[in-house]
Protein backbone atom coordinates (compact mmCIF):
# COMPACT_ATOMS: atom_id res chain seq x y z
CA UNK A 1 0.00 0.00 0.00
CA UNK A 2 2.96 2.29 0.59
CA UNK A 3 4.78 1.69 -2.60
CA UNK A 4 1.23 2.18 -4.53
CA UNK A 5 1.02 5.97 -2.41
CA UNK A 6 3.98 7.11 -3.30
CA UNK A 7 3.50 6.08 -7.39
CA UNK A 8 0.07 8.03 -7.21
CA UNK A 9 1.43 10.89 -4.75
CA UNK A 10 4.34 11.37 -8.11
CA UNK A 11 1.72 11.27 -11.00
CA UNK A 12 0.79 14.52 -9.75
CA UNK A 13 3.91 15.69 -9.29
CA UNK A 14 4.66 14.74 -13.08
CA UNK A 15 1.79 16.78 -13.93
CA UNK A 16 3.27 19.47 -11.85
CA UNK A 17 6.45 19.67 -13.42
CA UNK A 18 7.09 18.22 -15.90
CA UNK A 19 7.89 21.06 -18.29
CA UNK A 20 11.11 22.15 -15.97
CA UNK A 21 12.05 18.91 -15.38
CA UNK A 22 11.60 16.14 -17.76
CA UNK A 23 13.83 13.56 -16.89
CA UNK A 24 11.64 12.73 -13.28
CA UNK A 25 10.22 9.75 -14.37
CA UNK A 26 13.41 8.28 -15.84
CA UNK A 27 15.50 8.53 -12.10
CA UNK A 28 12.35 7.79 -9.97
CA UNK A 29 12.81 5.08 -7.17
CA UNK A 30 9.55 4.33 -5.76
CA UNK A 31 10.33 4.47 -1.58
CA UNK A 32 8.24 1.88 0.39
CA UNK A 33 10.12 2.76 4.07
CA UNK A 34 11.82 5.14 5.47
CA UNK A 35 11.51 3.48 9.07
CA UNK A 36 15.66 3.12 9.00
CA UNK A 37 16.09 6.88 8.54
CA UNK A 38 15.01 7.02 12.57
CA UNK A 39 17.60 6.53 13.74
CA UNK A 40 19.41 10.15 12.44
CA UNK A 41 22.04 10.45 14.55
CA UNK A 42 23.28 6.51 14.96
CA UNK A 43 23.16 5.33 17.78
CA UNK A 44 23.22 8.95 19.13
CA UNK A 45 19.59 9.42 18.22
CA UNK A 46 17.06 10.69 20.79
CA UNK A 47 13.62 10.31 20.73
CA UNK A 48 12.49 13.71 22.10
CA UNK A 49 9.97 16.14 20.54
CA UNK A 50 10.26 18.91 23.21
CA UNK A 51 11.80 22.15 23.49
CA UNK A 52 15.02 20.09 25.18
CA UNK A 53 15.40 18.10 21.63
CA UNK A 54 18.27 20.16 20.78
CA UNK A 55 19.97 19.62 24.08
CA UNK A 56 20.19 16.48 25.09
CA UNK A 57 23.33 14.08 25.52
CA UNK A 58 24.64 11.10 22.73
CA UNK A 59 22.74 8.46 24.22
CA UNK A 60 25.76 6.26 23.82
CA UNK A 61 27.98 7.95 25.96
CA UNK A 62 29.92 6.18 28.22
CA UNK A 63 29.48 7.37 31.93
CA UNK A 64 33.77 9.12 31.73
CA UNK A 65 32.38 11.06 28.02
CA UNK A 66 29.05 11.84 30.16
CA UNK A 67 30.76 14.20 32.84
CA UNK A 68 32.85 15.71 30.54
CA UNK A 69 29.57 16.34 28.37
CA UNK A 70 28.14 17.89 31.83
CA UNK A 71 30.76 19.92 32.54
CA UNK A 72 30.88 21.30 29.11
CA UNK A 73 27.28 22.34 28.99
CA UNK A 74 27.68 24.54 32.15
CA UNK A 75 30.14 26.20 30.52
CA UNK A 76 28.19 26.66 27.51
CA UNK A 77 25.90 28.65 29.43
CA UNK A 78 28.27 30.63 31.14
CA UNK A 79 27.94 34.26 30.90
CA UNK A 80 31.13 36.69 30.96
CA UNK A 81 30.89 39.98 32.49
CA UNK A 82 33.53 43.03 32.87
CA UNK A 83 36.78 42.33 33.94
CA UNK A 84 37.43 42.26 37.41
CA UNK A 85 35.11 39.75 38.17
CA UNK A 86 35.66 36.37 40.26
CA UNK A 87 33.22 34.51 38.36
CA UNK A 88 33.76 34.70 34.61
CA UNK A 89 35.20 38.05 34.21
CA UNK A 90 37.30 39.32 31.17
CA UNK A 91 34.42 40.06 28.35
CA UNK A 92 35.95 41.84 25.73
CA UNK A 93 36.09 45.56 25.53
CA UNK A 94 34.69 44.96 22.35
CA UNK A 95 32.33 41.91 21.77
CA UNK A 96 29.21 41.03 19.71
CA UNK A 97 27.46 38.52 22.53
CA UNK A 98 27.98 37.20 26.24
CA UNK A 99 27.80 33.68 26.25
CA UNK A 100 27.81 30.63 23.78
CA UNK A 101 23.85 29.54 24.85
CA UNK A 102 22.77 33.92 23.71
CA UNK A 103 23.53 32.73 20.22
CA UNK A 104 22.29 29.42 20.05
CA UNK A 105 19.32 29.08 22.69
CA UNK A 106 18.52 25.52 23.65
CA UNK A 107 21.61 24.64 21.64
CA UNK A 108 19.21 25.66 18.44
CA UNK A 109 18.72 28.16 15.86
CA UNK A 110 18.93 32.15 16.67
CA UNK A 111 16.13 34.52 15.18
CA UNK A 112 16.67 37.48 13.45
CA UNK A 113 16.64 39.94 15.73
CA UNK A 114 13.54 42.55 16.55
CA UNK A 115 16.62 45.01 17.04
CA UNK A 116 19.33 44.20 14.83
CA UNK A 117 21.52 45.85 17.12
CA UNK A 118 20.50 44.00 20.36
CA UNK A 119 22.46 41.15 21.92
CA UNK A 120 21.68 37.85 19.77
CA UNK A 121 22.80 35.81 17.78
CA UNK A 122 22.99 37.77 14.09
CA UNK A 123 26.22 39.14 13.44
CA UNK A 124 28.39 40.35 10.43
CA UNK A 125 31.52 39.30 9.38
CA UNK A 126 33.83 41.76 7.71
CA UNK A 127 37.02 42.17 4.98
CA UNK A 128 38.35 44.04 2.33
CA UNK A 129 39.39 43.16 -0.89
CA UNK A 130 42.36 39.96 -1.43
CA UNK A 131 43.53 37.34 0.83
CA UNK A 132 45.29 36.92 3.77
CA UNK A 133 48.29 34.82 4.04
CA UNK A 134 46.63 32.03 4.16
CA UNK A 135 44.25 32.67 1.39
CA UNK A 136 41.73 33.34 3.59
CA UNK A 137 39.49 36.89 3.97
CA UNK A 138 41.84 40.25 4.16
CA UNK A 139 41.07 41.71 7.71
CA UNK A 140 39.79 45.22 7.57
CA UNK A 141 42.01 47.48 9.02
CA UNK A 142 40.66 48.99 12.52
CA UNK A 143 38.29 45.83 12.07
CA UNK A 144 39.50 42.15 11.35
CA UNK A 145 36.93 39.85 9.98
CA UNK A 146 34.66 40.59 11.86
CA UNK A 147 32.39 43.60 13.49
CA UNK A 148 32.11 43.87 17.17
CA UNK A 149 28.44 46.45 17.63
CA UNK A 150 29.05 46.38 21.33
CA UNK A 151 31.00 47.67 23.67
CA UNK A 152 31.83 47.67 28.08
CA UNK A 153 31.50 51.01 29.69
CA UNK A 154 33.87 53.75 28.61
CA UNK A 155 34.20 51.88 24.90
CA UNK A 156 33.05 52.23 21.53
CA UNK A 157 31.56 49.80 19.32
CA UNK A 158 32.83 49.10 15.58
CA UNK A 159 29.87 50.33 14.21
CA UNK A 160 26.59 49.41 14.36
CA UNK A 161 24.35 47.35 11.87
CA UNK A 162 21.57 48.54 9.64
CA UNK A 163 19.35 46.47 7.45
CA UNK A 164 16.77 47.80 4.68
CA UNK A 165 14.53 45.78 2.77
CA UNK A 166 13.87 44.90 -1.32
CA UNK A 167 10.49 42.91 -2.02
CA UNK A 168 10.70 39.97 -4.36
CA UNK A 169 7.63 37.74 -5.23
CA UNK A 170 7.30 34.51 -6.29
CA UNK A 171 4.05 33.09 -8.06
CA UNK A 172 3.37 29.40 -7.48
CA UNK A 173 1.45 27.17 -9.97
CA UNK A 174 -1.79 27.35 -8.02
CA UNK A 175 -1.73 31.04 -7.74
CA UNK A 176 -0.39 31.41 -4.22
CA UNK A 177 2.09 34.24 -3.81
CA UNK A 178 4.74 34.44 -1.75
CA UNK A 179 6.52 37.93 -0.61
CA UNK A 180 10.00 37.56 0.07
CA UNK A 181 11.79 40.67 2.12
CA UNK A 182 15.49 40.81 0.33
CA UNK A 183 18.32 42.66 3.34
CA UNK A 184 20.28 44.75 2.19
CA UNK A 185 23.10 45.62 5.25
CA UNK A 186 25.18 48.20 6.03
CA UNK A 187 27.07 49.57 8.67
CA UNK A 188 26.57 53.02 10.22
CA UNK A 189 28.41 55.15 13.36
CA UNK A 190 31.50 53.37 12.43
CA UNK A 191 34.17 54.43 14.87
CA UNK A 192 36.86 54.93 12.00
CA UNK A 193 36.63 55.34 8.54
CA UNK A 194 37.08 52.48 6.08
CA UNK A 195 40.17 52.25 3.96
CA UNK A 196 38.25 50.81 1.57
CA UNK A 197 35.03 49.39 0.54
CA UNK A 198 34.27 46.73 2.95
CA UNK A 199 32.91 43.00 1.81
CA UNK A 200 29.72 42.05 4.65
CA UNK A 201 28.10 38.83 4.93
CA UNK A 202 25.26 38.23 7.91
CA UNK A 203 25.16 35.53 9.84
CA UNK A 204 23.54 33.82 12.08
CA UNK A 205 23.81 31.09 14.15
CA UNK A 206 22.79 27.52 13.97
CA UNK A 207 21.60 24.22 15.77
CA UNK A 208 25.22 23.15 17.55
CA UNK A 209 23.51 18.99 18.07
CA UNK A 210 25.22 16.42 15.92
CA UNK A 211 28.37 18.20 15.06
CA UNK A 212 30.80 15.55 16.43
CA UNK A 213 29.25 13.12 13.76
CA UNK A 214 30.15 15.49 10.96
CA UNK A 215 33.31 15.72 12.26
CA UNK A 216 33.66 12.26 12.23
CA UNK A 217 33.09 11.62 8.81
CA UNK A 218 36.17 10.61 6.63
CA UNK A 219 37.22 13.36 4.00
CA UNK A 220 37.30 10.72 1.35
CA UNK A 221 33.22 10.13 2.18
CA UNK A 222 32.64 14.06 1.41
CA UNK A 223 35.00 14.44 -1.58
CA UNK A 224 33.11 11.21 -3.43
CA UNK A 225 30.23 13.59 -3.99
CA UNK A 226 32.68 16.64 -5.44
CA UNK A 227 32.15 17.30 -9.02
CA UNK A 228 33.38 20.80 -9.35
CA UNK A 229 33.54 20.58 -13.11
CA UNK A 230 29.75 19.09 -13.71
CA UNK A 231 31.33 16.27 -15.08
CA UNK A 232 27.84 14.12 -15.07
CA UNK A 233 26.18 17.53 -16.87
CA UNK A 234 23.39 17.91 -14.01
CA UNK A 235 24.31 21.27 -13.40
CA UNK A 236 25.05 20.62 -9.67
CA UNK A 237 28.55 20.73 -8.59
CA UNK A 238 29.50 20.69 -5.07
CA UNK A 239 33.36 22.04 -4.09
CA UNK A 240 34.79 21.53 -1.03
CA UNK A 241 36.23 24.23 0.87
CA UNK A 242 40.26 24.12 2.53
CA UNK A 243 40.83 26.06 5.41
CA UNK A 244 44.14 27.64 7.95
CA UNK A 245 43.09 25.91 10.70
CA UNK A 246 44.52 27.00 13.66
CA UNK A 247 45.04 24.09 15.94
CA UNK A 248 47.25 21.95 13.34
CA UNK A 249 49.02 25.05 11.77
CA UNK A 250 48.09 23.73 7.80
CA UNK A 251 45.45 23.50 5.52
CA UNK A 252 42.80 21.32 6.13
CA UNK A 253 39.45 20.47 4.79
CA UNK A 254 36.37 23.11 5.63
CA UNK A 255 33.27 21.77 7.44
CA UNK A 256 31.59 23.93 9.61
CA UNK A 257 30.86 27.65 9.61
CA UNK A 258 27.90 28.42 6.65
CA UNK A 259 31.27 28.75 3.79
CA UNK A 260 32.41 25.58 5.28
CA UNK A 261 35.53 28.15 6.84
CA UNK A 262 36.14 26.09 9.64
CA UNK A 263 38.17 22.88 10.22
CA UNK A 264 37.18 21.77 13.34
CA UNK A 265 34.89 21.88 16.16
CA UNK A 266 37.36 23.09 18.73
CA UNK A 267 38.71 25.95 16.03
CA UNK A 268 34.86 27.10 15.98
CA UNK A 269 34.80 27.13 19.90
CA UNK A 270 37.51 28.92 19.98
CA UNK A 271 36.97 31.36 17.51
CA UNK A 272 33.37 31.95 18.96
CA UNK A 273 34.62 32.77 22.38
CA UNK A 274 37.00 35.08 20.92
CA UNK A 275 35.52 36.76 17.97
CA UNK A 276 31.78 36.76 19.66
CA UNK A 277 33.01 37.47 23.21
CA UNK A 278 36.40 39.07 23.09
CA UNK A 279 37.50 36.24 25.60
CA UNK A 280 41.10 35.24 24.83
CA UNK A 281 41.72 31.14 24.84
CA UNK A 282 45.12 29.10 23.63
CA UNK A 283 44.18 29.26 20.12
CA UNK A 284 42.91 32.99 19.87
CA UNK A 285 45.38 34.44 22.72
CA UNK A 286 45.09 38.31 21.19
CA UNK A 287 42.08 40.50 22.49
CA UNK A 288 39.18 41.50 19.99
CA UNK A 289 40.23 44.96 20.31
CA UNK A 290 44.10 44.70 20.00
CA UNK A 291 45.89 48.08 18.54
CA UNK A 292 42.37 49.59 17.82
CA UNK A 293 41.89 53.28 19.10
CA UNK A 294 38.35 52.07 20.20
CA UNK A 295 38.74 48.80 22.02
CA UNK A 296 42.23 48.31 23.42
CA UNK A 297 42.80 47.91 27.02
CA UNK A 298 46.49 47.81 27.37
CA UNK A 299 46.23 44.56 29.39
CA UNK A 300 47.37 41.89 27.21
CA UNK A 301 45.57 39.77 29.49
CA UNK A 302 46.94 35.75 29.63
CA UNK A 303 43.65 33.27 28.13
CA UNK A 304 40.81 33.94 29.50
CA UNK A 305 39.35 30.65 29.85
CA UNK A 306 41.38 27.80 30.93
CA UNK A 307 42.72 25.02 28.36
CA UNK A 308 40.04 23.00 29.81
CA UNK A 309 37.33 24.82 29.25
CA UNK A 310 37.85 25.85 25.56
CA UNK A 311 38.05 21.60 25.18
CA UNK A 312 35.09 20.81 27.03
CA UNK A 313 33.00 23.07 25.62
CA UNK A 314 34.34 21.55 21.95
CA UNK A 315 33.68 18.23 23.16
CA UNK A 316 30.04 18.91 24.59
CA UNK A 317 29.24 20.90 21.17
CA UNK A 318 30.38 17.13 19.70
CA UNK A 319 28.46 14.74 21.84
CA UNK A 320 24.93 16.37 21.71
CA UNK A 321 22.54 14.30 20.03
CA UNK A 322 20.46 14.17 17.39
CA UNK A 323 16.89 14.12 17.39
CA UNK A 324 14.91 11.78 15.68
CA UNK A 325 12.45 12.49 12.79
CA UNK A 326 8.79 12.14 13.04
CA UNK A 327 5.58 10.34 11.31
CA UNK A 328 7.97 8.60 9.04
CA UNK A 329 5.60 5.83 7.98
CA UNK A 330 3.04 8.99 6.87
CA UNK A 331 1.19 8.40 3.51
CA UNK A 332 2.19 12.33 2.88
CA UNK A 333 5.85 11.95 4.49
CA UNK A 334 6.09 9.22 1.97
CA UNK A 335 5.20 10.88 -1.30
CA UNK A 336 7.25 13.66 0.14
CA UNK A 337 10.31 12.14 -0.13
CA UNK A 338 9.35 10.86 -3.07
CA UNK A 339 8.95 14.25 -4.29
CA UNK A 340 12.71 15.29 -2.28
CA UNK A 341 14.29 12.73 -4.60
CA UNK A 342 12.38 13.48 -7.80
CA UNK A 343 13.37 17.12 -7.66
CA UNK A 344 16.95 16.43 -7.18
CA UNK A 345 17.10 17.79 -3.56
CA UNK A 346 18.62 14.74 -2.63
CA UNK A 347 21.54 15.61 -4.57
CA UNK A 348 22.94 18.45 -2.08
CA UNK A 349 21.04 17.84 1.00
CA UNK A 350 22.48 13.51 0.69
CA UNK A 351 20.35 12.29 2.88
CA UNK A 352 22.89 9.23 4.96
CA UNK A 353 26.51 9.50 5.64
CA UNK A 354 28.42 7.12 7.64
CA UNK A 355 31.03 8.16 10.26
CA UNK A 356 34.60 6.71 10.45
CA UNK A 357 36.37 6.29 13.31
CA UNK A 358 36.73 8.85 16.36
CA UNK A 359 38.37 9.59 19.35
CA UNK A 360 35.08 9.77 20.76
CA UNK A 361 34.02 5.97 21.17
CA UNK A 362 30.55 6.80 20.92
CA UNK A 363 30.54 9.02 17.45
CA UNK A 364 32.47 6.08 15.55
CA UNK A 365 31.03 4.04 13.20
CA UNK A 366 27.70 5.61 13.06
CA UNK A 367 25.24 5.89 9.60
CA UNK A 368 23.78 9.31 10.10
CA UNK A 369 21.13 11.08 8.14
CA UNK A 370 21.78 14.66 8.24
CA UNK A 371 20.75 15.44 4.65
CA UNK A 372 24.09 17.22 3.50
CA UNK A 373 27.00 16.69 1.30
CA UNK A 374 29.37 19.07 3.25
CA UNK A 375 30.31 21.12 -0.04
CA UNK A 376 30.04 24.27 -1.25
CA UNK A 377 27.02 25.27 -4.00
CA UNK A 378 26.90 28.20 -6.15
CA UNK A 379 23.09 29.33 -4.81
CA UNK A 380 22.78 32.43 -7.36
CA UNK A 381 23.09 36.25 -6.69
CA UNK A 382 20.18 36.69 -4.69
CA UNK A 383 21.89 34.85 -1.78
CA UNK A 384 25.20 36.53 -2.62
CA UNK A 385 27.64 37.86 -0.28
CA UNK A 386 30.08 38.89 -2.67
CA UNK A 387 32.85 38.03 0.22
CA UNK A 388 35.05 35.16 -0.92
CA UNK A 389 36.03 32.75 1.96
CA UNK A 390 39.13 30.65 0.75
CA UNK A 391 38.10 28.68 -1.88
CA UNK A 392 33.91 29.76 -1.59
CA UNK A 393 33.23 32.61 -3.33
CA UNK A 394 30.94 35.25 -2.51
CA UNK A 395 27.94 33.00 -4.28
CA UNK A 396 28.46 29.53 -2.30
CA UNK A 397 27.39 28.31 0.66
CA UNK A 398 27.67 24.95 2.35
CA UNK A 399 25.08 22.86 2.12
CA UNK A 400 23.18 22.94 5.63
CA UNK A 401 21.85 19.70 7.41
CA UNK A 402 18.25 19.25 7.48
CA UNK A 403 18.05 17.01 10.30
CA UNK A 404 15.87 18.86 13.49
CA UNK A 405 14.73 21.44 10.76
CA UNK A 406 10.98 20.17 11.90
CA UNK A 407 11.76 20.69 15.74
CA UNK A 408 12.91 24.40 14.72
CA UNK A 409 9.65 26.02 16.14
CA UNK A 410 8.92 23.97 18.99
CA UNK A 411 12.40 24.76 20.52
CA UNK A 412 13.62 27.75 19.19
CA UNK A 413 9.82 29.63 18.56
CA UNK A 414 10.71 30.82 15.13
CA UNK A 415 11.37 29.35 11.79
CA UNK A 416 14.09 31.76 10.60
CA UNK A 417 16.09 29.78 7.89
CA UNK A 418 19.17 30.52 5.80
CA UNK A 419 22.65 32.00 6.63
CA UNK A 420 20.94 35.41 7.66
CA UNK A 421 17.29 33.61 8.48
CA UNK A 422 15.70 35.68 5.29
CA UNK A 423 14.13 33.00 5.43
CA UNK A 424 10.79 33.09 7.31
CA UNK A 425 9.70 29.60 6.90
CA UNK A 426 10.68 26.22 4.59
CA UNK A 427 8.32 27.55 1.67
CA UNK A 428 10.29 30.81 1.08
CA UNK A 429 14.04 29.08 2.44
CA UNK A 430 13.15 26.97 -0.85
CA UNK A 431 12.01 30.10 -3.29
CA UNK A 432 15.86 31.40 -2.25
CA UNK A 433 17.55 29.12 -3.74
CA UNK A 434 19.26 29.65 -7.09
CA UNK A 435 21.94 28.92 -8.92
CA UNK A 436 23.00 25.25 -8.73
CA UNK A 437 19.72 24.78 -7.51
CA UNK A 438 17.67 27.15 -9.84
CA UNK A 439 16.03 24.04 -11.63
CA UNK A 440 14.97 22.28 -8.41
CA UNK A 441 13.07 26.09 -7.16
CA UNK A 442 11.42 25.99 -10.30
CA UNK A 443 10.02 22.46 -10.16
CA UNK A 444 8.72 23.43 -6.70
CA UNK A 445 6.79 25.99 -7.79
CA UNK A 446 5.42 24.42 -10.13
CA UNK A 447 4.16 21.24 -7.86
CA UNK A 448 0.30 21.08 -7.29
CA UNK A 449 -0.77 22.54 -3.65
CA UNK A 450 -1.16 18.79 -2.77
CA UNK A 451 2.46 17.68 -3.83
CA UNK A 452 3.86 20.83 -2.09
CA UNK A 453 2.25 20.09 1.14
CA UNK A 454 3.64 16.60 1.27
CA UNK A 455 7.32 17.64 0.36
CA UNK A 456 6.99 20.11 3.20
CA UNK A 457 5.47 17.49 5.08
CA UNK A 458 8.58 15.22 4.74
CA UNK A 459 10.66 17.99 4.95
CA UNK A 460 9.37 18.90 8.54
CA UNK A 461 9.48 15.28 9.78
CA UNK A 462 12.87 15.18 9.82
Amino acid sequence: MKSTVALVGLSAVFFGFTSCKEDVADDYIAIDSLAERYDAGGATTVYLTSSNAFSTPASNLSGEDLDLHLFGDVEFEAAFVTAPAEVNGGIGTIFNNTSCISCHPKDGRSAFPTNINSLSGFFLRISAEGTDEHGGPNPMTGYGTQVQNQAIFGYEPEAKFQVSYTQIVETLADGTEVVLQKPNYNLVENYIPFESTPLLSPRLAPPVFGLGLLEAISETSILVNEDVNDVDGDGISGKANYVFDASTQSMQLGRFGWKANTASILEQCAGAYNHDMGITNYLFPTETGYGQTNGYDGLDDDAEITDDILDAVAFYCKTIAVPAPRNLENESVLRGAAIFDALDCAKCHVPSMQTGSSDITALSNQTIWPYSDMLLHDMGEELADNRPDFLANGQEWKTRPLWGIGLTNVVNGHTNFLHDGRAKNITEAILWHGGEAQASKESFKALSTQDRADLLAFINAL
